[in-house]
């Protein structure tokens, strides 16, 4: 199939017209790096394993859309699944993130010609982008995952692409070299140290902050940190991980006293909100309570129930009993889960906006990140 005309769309699409970057994604197989990839399916009651070669049809709208695929559930990769398989349970951690986030998250780096330049690897697109804007010899490609990390490099390699590539845990370091620019697609709680020592003088650094929508970009100062701000586009990445899949967090025992105990009873003031569905709710309460874990649920007769649990077995749950009522609250655990969520509320209502978006960032030497806008600060 002529896969060019689907890229030249993709890239007419998500980049500017006549950008380097436009360029770079119209002369991508995006296709090449996603042979199998995971489809929601609510017939089959989950995510099932599509197979590209068996429908190229279907293979090319997937992978020429500005959509994010997922290539792996849990420790299943789809490469290592037959086609048709169905996976009911489990989460994502790893994907071809939708190609207008990458082409974003290289425009917030303010990539040039010659900017030597270390990006996270995933199924290898990305890298490929970066390949295209400044020429394989600029550009090293790294993941914590083997697999991804060998897979990239053949496909690259499949279309004459060649850059450095390697296994690397990116929040440890060290890194393998130094950078103009580092992007990484994977989030990470707070910059890592070995970021700041592996980026030249004056050189940049963007990322995500993991559980929040903040992309981060900063740019190192003579002392060794780096100064820069929160963008005002949100955005979110899989947070890192050392292993096959993520380790749980939050035991099942404290998910099942939030669903059963009665805790500490309140009335909130403010109507139910879900944490999760709002980008700056979401960025403001995981800056406070970083780990929190949310879920929730509608119930037949319209009523809507939140829980939020901690690690440290703190845990919440709300419950209205229709969506235009106050919610009643139960707490329990070592601290309040809901009581931060109130206050921020408040401040969304009397101001009208939130201050994590357009956010001045401050990082120091060793990595401690504080974020500030008028009288509001937080540190990572």
């Amino acid at each position: 199939m002529d896969w060019e005309t689907y890229a030249q769309r993709l890239g007419e699409k998500v980049a500017r017209p006549g950008s380097p970057w436009e360029a770079a994604v119209s002369d991508t197989p995006r296709h090449v790096f996603v042979p199998r990839w995971y489809e929601r399916d609510k017939e089959a009651g989950g995510r099932v394993v599509r197979d590209g070669a068996a429908d190229p049809g279907a293979w090319f709208a997937a992978a020429y859309s500005d959509t994010t695929l997922v290539t792996r559930v849990g420790a299943l990769h789809a490469d290592h699944a037959k086609p048709g398989t169905v996976v009911t349970s489990g989460v994502s951690t790893s994907s071809s993130t939708e190609p207008g986030l990458v082409v974003g998250m290289y425009r917030h780096a303010d990539i040039t010609d010659g900017c030597r330049t270390l990006v996270t690897t995933g199924t290898g697109y990305g890298t490929a982008l970066a390949c295209y804007r400044l020429g394989s010899d600029l550009v090293t490609s790294v993941d914590v995952d083997p697999y991804l990390v060998e897979a990239a490099t053949e496909r690259l390699g499949s279309i004459g692409l060649r850059p450095e590539t390697g296994v690397c845990d990116l929040t440890q370091g060290p890194l393998p070299g130094e950078y103009d620019r580092i992007v990484s697609t994977v989030s990470v709680p707070t910059i890592p140290p070995a970021w700041l020592k592996g980026l030249r003088p004056g050189g940049r650094l963007v990322t995500t902050i993991t559980g929040t929508g903040l992309i981060l970009y900063a740019d190192k100062t003579p002392d060794g940190g780096a100064v820069g701000q929160t963008s005002f586009e949100p955005a979110s990445f899989m947070g890192p991980r050392q292993g096959d899949d993520y380790e749980e967090t939050v035991p099942d025992s404290v998910w099942e006293e939030a669903k059963n105990d009665d805790g500490k009873a309140s009335i909130s003031r403010h109507l139910l909100a879900f944490v999760p569905e709002t980008w700056s709710i979401r960025s403001m309460y995981q800056l406070e309570i970083p780990g929190t874990e949310h879920r929730h649920r509608w119930h037949p007769d319209r009523s809507h129930t939140v829980w939020m649990t901690h690690p440290d077995g703190s845990w919440a749950r709300a419950h209205a009993t229709a969506p235009r009522e106050a919610p009643t609250v139960y707490q329990g655990g070592p601290r309040r889960l809901w009581d931060p969520l109130e206050g921020i509320l408040d401040r969304l209502n009397w101001m009208g906006e939130l201050p994590v978006y357009g956010a001045r960032v401050t990082i120091t030497p060793d990595g401690e990140t504080t974020l500030t806008r008028a009288n509001w600060t937080a540190t990572l």
